[in-house]
C-alpha cells in the first residue's frame, strides 16, 4: 500500500483532506468552564426556549451538510459511500477555501429515495444548508424536492444547479461576443439526467428561444412513448420545432450545443450547426468533441476541463449560492437566485469578454463575493431571506 503514495493524489489524500478546529481558546478551567459545562447549560436552555438562538450561539448558521450515496461519482458511476468520501471532503474543502462556509462531508448507506429522505431530514437540525452531490437519476429529482418540502433550509443538489448556473453565466457571455439575446438562440442539449435537465430549465428560465434535450434514445419529443414523468414534462416545455431523431440531427442549424451525457458528435455536426455557434463539451474527462475540432466551426468552445479555455466548473457557483444564502438565511434556494447567481457571475468577466473567456477562473477572488451578493439580494426579493 506504501507504493500507492508514490502518486502524488494519493500522497495528498492520505488522512484525509479536512480536520476540526475550535474558534475558541480553552488554555485554563475558567476557558473550560465557558466553552463546556456549566458555562455551556446557559446557552443550551436559551436555546432550547428560543430555537432561533442557535444561529446566533452555534456554528450552524455557517455550516453545510454534503450528502452522497454514491451512486452517481464523478465519472465513476455507483462506486458506494466510502469511495465517495474522498469527493465529499473535496467538496467540503471547496466550500471553505472560496467561499468561508464550514462544511461536513456525509456518504449514507442507502439507496432508497423514502430512506435518504428521512436521514437527511433527520440530520438537518445540525446544519444551516444541505448540498446533496452525487446521486444518480432520476431519484436525485425526488429526493431533492422532497427535502426542499420537508425543510427550512437550503437544499441544493449541485450536480444539477451548480452546472446549469455556469453553463448559463457562460452562455450570456458567448452570446453577448455574437451580437444576439438568448432569445434568438436554438439550443441542444446531450443528456437528459440530473445536470441536463436542470441546464435546460435554467435556459427556459433564462429566455432561451427554443431548447431540444436528447437522451440515449434520441430527442426526447411529445409522441415518444414510456418516457419517466420528468421527461415527459421536459417533453411538454421544450422541443418547439418538434424534432425527433438524434442528437446530430438536431444540431443541424443550431446556435448551441451543450453536451452532458458522455456520448460524442462528430465534426460534421457541428460544421452544420448555425454561424458563431457555441459548443459546450462538457463530458468529462473526454469532451463530446476535441476543442480544437469544435473550434473549426464554432466562435466559442468551452469544457469540462481545467486545460482547455472556458471551463465550466461548479465551483463558480455552489460556495457562492450557499454564502449568499445562509448569510440572509434564507429558507430556501429560488429559481431567481439561481438565475441571479448566473447573472453575476457572467458579469465578473465584463468588457474583458473573449471567445477564450466567457466565464471566469475559480481563482478569481471577485466570483464568490460577487455571486453570494446576488443571491441575497434575491432571496429578499423573493421573500425567502430571515435575516
Amino acid at each position: 500500500m506504501a507504493s500507492l503514495d508514490l502518486d502524488p493524489a494519493f500522497a495528498l489524500h492520505r488522512g484525509g483532506k479536512l480536520e476540526v478546529r475550535s474558534t475558541v481558546p480553552v488554555r485554563d478551567a475558567d476557558d473550560l468552564s465557558l466553552a463546556y459545562t456549566p458555562g455551556v447549560a446557559r446557552v443550551c436552555s436559551a436555546i432550547a426556549d428560543n430555537p432561533e438562538l442557535a444561529n446566533d450561539y452555534t456554528w450552524v448558521s455557517n455550516v453545510v451538510a454534503v450528502v452522497s450515496d454514491g451512486t452517481a461519482v464523478l465519472g465513476l458511476g455507483d462506486i458506494g459511500p466510502s469511495a465517495a468520501m474522498p469527493v465529499m471532503e473535496g467538496k467540503a474543502l471547496l466550500f471553505k477555501q472560496f467561499a468561508g462556509v464550514d462544511a461536513v462531508p456525509i456518504c449514507l448507506d442507502c439507496t432508497d429515495v423514502d430512506a435518504l429522505v428521512e436521514t437527511v431530514t433527520r440530520l438537518a437540525p445540525s446544519f444551516g444548508g444541505i448540498n446533496l452531490e452525487d446521486i444518480s437519476a432520476p431519484r436525485c429529482f425526488e429526493v431533492e424536492d422532497r427535502l426542499r418540502e420537508a425543510l427550512a433550509v437550503p437544499v441544493f443538489h449541485d450536480d444539477q444547479h451548480g452546472t446549469a448556473i455556469v453553463v448559463l453565466a457562460a452562455l450570456r457571455n458567448a452570446a453577448r461576443l455574437t451580437g444576439r439575446p438568448l432569445g434568438d438562440l436554438r439550443a441542444v442539449v446531450a443528456g437528459a439526467g440530473a445536470s441536463g435537465v436542470a441546464v435546460t430549465r435554467i435556459l427556459l428560465n433564462a429566455g432561451i428561444g427554443d431548447i431540444a434535450v436528447s437522451d440515449s434514445k434520441g430527442i426526447v419529443h411529445s409522441g415518444r412513448e414510456n418516457l419517466h414523468p420528468v421527461k415527459e414534462a421536459l417533453a411538454r416545455e421544450t422541443n418547439k420545432l418538434g424534432l425527433t431523431g438524434s442528437t446530430e440531427q438536431a444540431l443541424t442549424g443550431a446556435d448551441v450545443f451543450i453536451g452532458l451525457s458522455g456520448s460524442t458528435v462528430s465534426e460534421a455536426a457541428v460544421a452544420a450547426m448555425a454561424p458563431e455557434a457555441m459548443v459546450f463539451a462538457l463530458s468529462n474527462p473526454t469532451p463530446e468533441i476535441e476543442p480544437s475540432v469544435a473550434a473549426r466551426h464554432a466562435r466559442v468552445v468551452a469544457t469540462g476541463r481545467s486545460d482547455f479555455p472556458n471551463q465550466i466548473n461548479n465551483v463558480l457557483a455552489f460556495p457562492g449560492v450557499f454564502r449568499g444564502a445562509l448569510d440572509v438565511r434564507a429558507r430556501t434556494i429560488t429559481e431567481n437566485m439561481k438565475v441571479a447567481a448566473a447573472t453575476a457571475l457572467a458579469d465578473v468577466v465584463g468588457d474583458a469578454v473573449s471567445e477564450e473567456y466567457v466565464i471566469p477562473s475559480p481563482f478569481d477572488d471577485r466570483v464568490a463575493p460577487a455571486v453570494a451578493a446576488a443571491v441575497s439580494a434575491q432571496a429578499r426579493l423573493d421573500g425567502v431571506a430571515r435575516a
